[in-house]
């Protein structure tokens, strides 16, 4: 590491330290407490209610408002009860409406709770503050299932893409809907023996723009924060369930015509994947030729930026505890390990392709209430004739609870060859990183902080392997400030990472004021000031970015925000670059640097209408030209079978010449139709003049058993600029969940 960051990392790590020490003695707040009693009565699952034991069960009620405030009781009363036998954790739910008009975005699982009326049951089976469980239902009876981690504190802690088995049924009435679940024990992981869960239930309402808590959370918090949980007492310590085993085998056909590459090619595809639990914290994953064809594709984004961009995980083998294997780092700097990389390759001509999977296992979870444990390996597949090497990615992850609610972790990442390739160059027959992390979360819930040393090995690199960081946020109702501090050294490299950059020292400061007003249409407003500087070792440490920028944002007590947003920015460019990518154009030169500014307006209207959209318009200099950019998104729903959308991205670049100007345009119609909660129909067409892309995706699925499925899946690529096709396939695959 250079002299100059160490003090700044001492600095941070001692700053970390007396913060938690501090809150660990904070006032917590006060827990609510639900009993839970044990039954041998047989509840049929019908929404209804209407068994007699749900009389003998506790009541989780009074709930709390998280919006529009935070001090009053919900308007309407929310009910939730809970039983349970040696086998189920049975729900149940009672929510009063206005009318018979309760809103739903579709009848597809894993909806968004923002847009539709729906009760949502969190467990965190451990008591550690940490990991939870998720499960929710909507009015119409549509479920979903989730994993919060992280401690749940920001969005990126939450993923509904996990998949489980469970049952639920709901009654609507005219003014009301009732909701019974049942959760299978083994569904979830817990101590043998335990009695205490930590638990929180929350409503969205539609009717009345409300959303609401039992164990209250701040409005500056979002509701799956598991800091703010209550508690569930059960009757009698749970019994250790039975072990589940399931086997999930596939058989996919695949046509497909690669137009400028391969004639037109016919196949049959087999494999599956396994889960196997490892006593009562650990699951064992296992894929074999793994097929990810079902996979919605992702989505085109526009990039006027120097830098890569990042795209979210949506394979299942990787989303089981993903935050134990992909939270090292710095989000946005230098993450060590990016699924991702996994399954992906270049060929000759620098182009992204896919690259088979063979294999891999994935061994994770909780070894107690204070140790997680994360191991995998996965094998991809050789292809000679793009010099692409069969590598064994890798990576063991360990991580420990420590002062009452904060993290420290330890991994090693491993990508390796597995023999000698004649068209490999020495420096990449191997990457290695291994490092140390801290997670601070403190006990009050409004400080939370990271601090992190990694170093990467590869063969013949002795030095300039470093990458650390520091950030510290605190989030309070009326203030939200946040600081950041990383360095990553030139020679720093994960294979299986994300690192936009590398040589450079970032730093950074920003600050919120919230304002609450106590009449009107406003529910609060505020104001973000915020600067990020990076500074590049290769020039001396010169100044090569910055972003300053003042936001202010104001949302209303319908769900509406309204933006206004004045962006500073500076660029030197140490390389040439054309942030058109226009074909044969001229790129700025390089040992130059530049100033602009930019401001913008943005609006969201509540995503809970059948019609909602959001617009935002922004115009400046940019570079030595100016940028005016229109984006925007449209939806419209015919509930709860239609939904119809357009995304659209709309850049107009204007450079002095010889330098490119270019109309950027992508743009993106994507119809849904949920004809039953088994029957599934989307189309996304996608087109971006700077990719030079027109790609339909077009995919129908029956759900035919629980988490079984068959998909007809149509795919169609062409290029935009010399109109042609570049790559259409159509895959029938069939995939069945097993309990063993």
């Amino acid at each position: 590491m250079n002299f100059r960051t160490l003090p700044q990392l001492i600095y941070w790590v001692l700053l970390g330290g007396m913060l938690n020490s501090g809150d660990v003695l904070g006032q917590l707040q006060e827990k609510r407490s639900l009993f839970v009693k044990k039954i041998d009565q047989k509840i049929e699952l019908d929404g209804a209610l209407n068994e007699a034991v749900w009389g003998e069960a506790e009541v989780a009620t009074d709930f709390w408002q998280m919006f529009p405030t935070d001090s009053l009781r919900s308007t309407n009363k929310t009910e939730v009860k809970l039983l349970y036998d040696d086998t189920h954790i049975y729900v149940g739910a009672y929510a009063k409406g206005v009318d018979a008009n309760f809103m739903v975005s579709s009848l597809k699982r894993d909806f968004s709770a923002r847009s539709n009326d729906n009760v949502t049951v969190l467990f965190d089976t451990f008591r550690d503050g940490q990991n939870a469980f998720l499960f929710g239902v909507s009015a119409y009876g549509v479920q979903r299932e989730g994993l919060v981690s992280d401690r749940g504190v920001t969005i990126n802690g939450f993923s509904l893409t996990w998949d489980i088995k469970w049952k639920a049924e709901t009654v609507r009435g005219e003014d009301f809907f009732s909701i019974e679940m049942a959760l299978p024990l083994n569904s979830v992981k817990y101590p043998e023996g335990s009695q205490r869960w930590g638990f929180q239930t929350y409503r969205y309402d539609m009717q009345t723009n409300e959303r609401s808590s039992w164990s209250p959370v701040p409005q500056n918090q979002i509701p799956v924060n598991l800091g703010y949980l209550g508690e569930l007492v059960f009757e009698a310590p749970l019994r250790k369930n039975k072990t589940p085993l399931y086997v999930i085998p596939y058989i996919n056909g695949i046509s497909s015509n690669s137009f400028d590459q391969s004639p037109k090619t016919n196949a049959v595809k087999v494999g599956g994947d396994m889960k196997i639990a490892v006593g009562n914290g650990l699951n064992l994953d296992v894929t074999l030729n793994p097929d990810f064809s079902n996979v919605e594709v992702d989505d085109i984004i526009t990039n006027l930026t120097r830098f890569e961009i990042s795209l979210p995980e949506k394979r299942q083998f990787f989303i089981d505890n993903r935050d134990l294997f992909g939270n090292f780092g710095g989000s946005r700097e230098a993450v060590p390990f990016f699924s991702r990389r996994i399954g992906i390759a270049r060929d000759l001509e620098g182009n992204t392709i896919q690259n088979n999977i063979l294999g891999g296992v994935r061994l994770s979870g909780k070894l107690d209430e204070n140790w997680r444990l994360g191991v995998l390996s996965i094998q991809n597949q050789e292809d000679l004739s793009n010099n692409i090497a069969s590598n064994n990615n890798a990576m063991f992850a360990l991580q420990r609870k420590i002062f009452n609610q904060s993290q420290f972790g330890a991994f090693i990442v491993n990508r390796e060859t597995v023999k000698d390739y004649d068209f490999l160059e020495e420096k990449d027959r191997y990457n290695r990183v291994i490092g140390l992390d801290y997670n601070l979360n403190s006990a009050n819930n409004h400080w939370v902080g990271k601090f992190y040393t990694h170093k990467s090995f590869q063969p013949d690199d002795t030095q300039g392997n470093l990458s650390s960081g520091a950030s510290i946020n605190y989030n309070t109702r009326i203030w939200q400030f946040s600081s950041k501090w990383v360095y990553v050294d030139q020679d720093f490299r994960s294979d299986l990472g994300f690192i936009p950059r590398s040589g450079i020292i970032k730093t950074g400061i920003s600050g919120t004021r919230i304002f609450y007003p106590k009449k009107g249409q406003i529910n609060s407003h505020s104001i973000e000031v915020s600067n990020y500087n990076w500074q590049q070792k290769s020039l001396d440490y010169k100044k090569t970015d910055h972003f300053k920028r003042i936001e202010y944002n104001i949302e209303f007590k319908k769900q509406d925000q309204l933006t206004f947003l004045l962006r500073n920015q500076y660029v030197y460019l140490s390389n040439e670059f054309d942030p058109t990518r226009s074909e044969n154009g001229i790129p700025l030169p390089a040992n130059v640097d530049y100033e602009f500014n930019e401001w913008s307006v943005a609006y969201q209207s509540n995503v809970a209408r059948l019609f909602n959209f959001s617009s935002q318009f922004s115009y400046g200099s940019f570079y030595n030209g100016t940028r005016f950019s229109y984006q925007g998104n449209t939806q419209f729903r015919i509930q709860p079978k239609v939904s119809m959308s357009l995304l659209w991205d709309y850049n107009l670049v204007r450079l002095p010449n010889p330098y490119p100007s270019a109309n950027i345009i992508l743009i993106s119609p994507k119809l849904e139709l949920t004809l039953n909660k088994k029957l599934f129909w989307s189309t996304l067409v996608q087109y971006s003049n700077q990719s030079d892309t027109l790609g339909i995706n077009s995919r129908l699925q029956w759900r035919f058993a629980p988490l079984s499925d068959l998909y007809l899946v149509y795919n169609d690529n062409y290029y935009t600029r010399a109109f042609g096709p570049v790559f259409r396939s159509i895959n029938l695959k069939f995939t069945y969940w097993l309990s063993l």
